[in-house]
């Protein structure tokens, strides 16, 4: 199963809309199964370093099948420091990102970077509900 640019850019823009709700500026992006970018959006205003820990957070989603926040106690191990390093450091294990599942088989990740961890989860999860 695949994840479409359509979908992808919904995903995006419903996290979007959250932050929008919350007052905050963030930036969204939506990996593929194997952590590759789909879609990328960053609200006017949002701080530029966001669109690193965006990307990350998708990718940890989309590695793990799990939202990025719940690896962030496991980060210092021997064998999530290695995964990291051996993908190249484009996973973020902190808080802000969530799996896209579809029929049970995870086909991406969404992430958030621009907010408050919390804020970051929430605005991913509305994102990936919209979808």
């Amino acid at each position: 199963m695949t994840l479409s640019l359509d979908e992808a850019n919904r995903i995006a823009q419903g996290a979007i809309d959250k932050a929008e709700a919350l007052g905050i500026r963030i930036s969204a992006a939506v990996c593929d199964a194997g952590g590759r970018l789909v879609a990328f959006q960053r609200m006017d205003g949002a701080i530029w370093a966001g669109a690193y820990g965006s990307q990350g957070k998708a990718v940890a989603s989309a590695a793990f099948g799990q939202p990025s926040g719940k690896l962030t106690e496991r980060a210092d191990h021997p064998t999530f420091r290695g995964i990291v390093a051996a993908e190249g450091g484009h996973i973020f294990l902190g808080q802000g990102g969530v799996p896209i599942i579809r029929n049970g088989a995870v086909i991406g990740g969404c992430g958030v970077g621009g907010g408050t961890g919390q804020q970051d989860e929430d605005c991913a999860q509305v994102g990936v509900e919209s979808f």
